[in-house]
């Protein structure tokens, strides 16, 4: 196993002493500079690619799973930020950040799916970028925004608050933007890099376009790393990386698969059949028994080597499971570790992407809701009021939380996104922070696309990468990166860029994907149409950690923020088989309380432990 690496850091610095003091305290990254001779970047990427290139007064540095060839070939041919930007989208398989520094103004952007974001601090004094929010917190001496830490007590946090950090006088940059500031930090902008493709390319083109875009993905995280694993839980998605992983003909490639307590699951019989397709691999199955259940050790203290996240993440309460899956795939030597994360999201489109064929399809439209209501018996009086009679986005945001009670599988989903109903956990406090915050942002929020669908196709990604961040910093603790390749730009471009119409087929299991991946993935295995849940894991971890879970209530600092019912909470979980849990997720509450307890790195700290 590798020695613990700190987590993946960089700052962005203006051209002033007030960015070279700055600098002092980020001590021990590798440092690019200015012609001036002071800091321009530090940056530590202990298990990233770093590559270079300096023309003059003009530089390029592109951060990602592996070196990049060609930088001062694509520093001659641009003429501005802008253009050098767009070469790099071009060429670059989407999974990188991009910093450069052109005519006297800096440009810093992530990838468009929000997998690699980009921060910059917003108070007083100089303008610093990064893509972390904590080092800039810590660098200005921010504190945390209450405000944006109630949010974050819901199951997800809907566009435009999902972007909004947890800690003052710090700005996230939209992933479609870059952010652009003068040398001298006295402010910035935001130029538009990326923009969603059209829908309008037939399956048999987009297959063979999301194929390419896979194969690109997957080798530029499998570039210059020649031992990788793999999860291979069985599904169609980790299924369709471990074999485009096999294809790239690594020179040793592990299979992981975690057994389901599930007495009917179907997951491990069908990674074994993978397995068996793909001999030259190990194939490791870990045994039901040694999987920890979710909720485990959600009051133990950091592991030595932990790297903490940078906000709350409502997957946090199943981080021993995570844990143990990776310290597997470390302990086989592996280089990097592959998962289907981003699968779902991409490719299991959701009803309300259908619903966007309703204007010009009405019969396509119609035959796919049709076939979902069916399927969760949705009325079809409120199918139809809530297909024809879709509210604008701000109307929506002002009205997505409620008192009322939760949404069930039979309430229809065809809007902006789903109405969340707040947990009866939460203080009065908090719930008018949070319904005051939603609405402020409706008076002026704009959606991510002007149909209902595609706005929900491109926040359910973005939200999905933001949580995988939680499997990055596993990881990092040890040593081992954790790659998910489906969210790199190229493929969500790809995906995105097929008509709705084959996107969603209601007879068939995500057709974009079982088609890219048609002849590399042996086809006995693209036969399956069905997905296991973990259900019961999450049940039986209620009740076998319910002491653990009561503990955290107890001195609680939600409670002492004023933004939680203590008791409330700690009387849930003295009673796991309450109705209330089938209701209400009390995994976002749990996700914040384990955040503020854990500690905080200082600056140099993060670049240098």
């Amino acid at each position: 196993m590798k020695s613990p690496a700190a987590r993946d850091c960089f700052v962005v610095l203006p051209d002033t002493p007030a960015g070279e003091r700055a600098a002092q305290l980020l001590d021990g990254g590798r440092v690019f500079r200015y012609p001036s001779g002071r800091p321009w970047m530090v940056v530590r990427a202990p298990l990233r690619g770093v590559r270079g290139a300096v023309r003059g007064a003009d530089a390029v540095v592109v951060i990602g799973p592996s070196g990049v060839d060609g930088l001062d070939v694509d520093l001659r041919a641009a003429r501005d930020n802008a253009g050098l930007h767009a070469r790099l989208a071009r060429r670059l398989p989407g999974v990188h950040h991009v910093i450069s520094r052109v005519e006297g103004v800096s440009w810093v952007r992530g990838t468009a799916s929000g997998l690699r974001r980009v921060y910059v601090t917003t108070g007083p004094g100089p303008r610093l970028a990064s893509d972390r929010p904590a080092v800039l917190a810590a660098l200005t001496g921010a504190g945390v925004d209450e405000a944006a830490l109630a949010l974050r007590l819901l199951d997800f946090v809907p566009h435009p608050l999902g972007g909004r950090p947890v800690w003052r006088g710090v700005t996230e940059i939209d992933p479609a933007q870059a952010l652009a500031f003068a040398l001298d930090g006295s402010g910035h902008r935001t130029h538009r890099w990326w923009h969603a493709p059209d829908a309008e390319l037939p399956l048999t083109d987009g297959v063979l376009r999301l194929h390419d875009a896979l194969d690109r993905s997957v080798r530029a995280h499998l570039a210059d790393r020649p031992r990788v694993s793999c999860e291979l839980s069985g599904g169609l998605d980790s299924t369709s990386l471990a074999f485009l992983t096999r294809r790239a003909e690594p020179e040793r490639l592990a299979l992981l698969t975690v057994a389901s307590r599930e007495p009917y699951a179907e997951d491990e019989t069908w990674a074994r059949r993978a397995a068996a397709l793909a001999p030259e691999a190990s194939h490791e199955v870990v045994d039901a028994a040694q999987v920890p259940l979710f909720y485990a050790g959600v009051g133990d203290a950091p592991a030595p080597g932990d790297v903490p996240t940078d906000e709350p993440l409502p997957v946090a309460p199943a981080r021993a499971r995570a844990r143990m899956l990776l310290a597997r795939a470390a302990a086989t030597g592996s280089d990097c570790h592959l998962t289907g994360y981003g699968g779902d999201e991409l490719f299991m489109a959701l009803p309300a992407v259908a619903g966007d064929l309703f204007p010009r399809q009405p019969r396509a439209a119609l035959h796919r809701i049709g076939a979902v209501r069916h399927q969760l018996g949705w009325p079809l009086t409120a199918t139809a009021r809530a297909l024809l009679t879709r509210p604008s986005f701000g109307a929506w945001l002002a009205d997505a939380v409620t008192g009322a009670a939760p949404p069930t599988a039979r309430t229809p989903q065809l809007s902006w996104g789903v109405r969340q109903t707040l947990p009866p956990w939460l203080t009065p406090g908090a719930r008018t922070l949070i319904r005051d915050t939603f609405r402020e942002a409706a008076a002026h929020a704009e959606p991510l696309a002007p149909r209902p669908g595609r706005h929900l196709d491109l926040d359910t990604i973005r939200i999905g990468a933001r949580h995988f961040q939680a499997m990055e910093a596993y990881g990092l603790g040890l040593g081992l990166p954790v790659a998910a390749p489906m969210y790199a730009d190229h493929v969500i471009e790809a995906t995105l860029a097929v008509r709705l119409a084959d996107r969603v087929d209601p007879a068939r299991y995500k057709p974009l994907l079982a088609g890219a991946v048609r002849g590399v993935v042996p086809a006995p295995l693209l036969a399956r149409t069905t997905k296991d849940h973990m259900n019961g894991d999450s049940a039986q971890g209620l009740v076998r950690h319910a002491d653990d879970i009561r503990e955290l209530w107890h001195g609680s600092r939600l409670a002492a923020l004023g933004l939680v019912d203590a008791r409330a909470l700690d009387a849930l979980a003295a009673d796991p088989y309450s109705p209330l849990h089938t209701r209400h997720s009390i995994d976002a509450a749990l996700a914040c309380e384990m955040w503020l307890r854990a500690p905080r790195p200082s600056p140099r700290e993060a670049l240098t432990r």
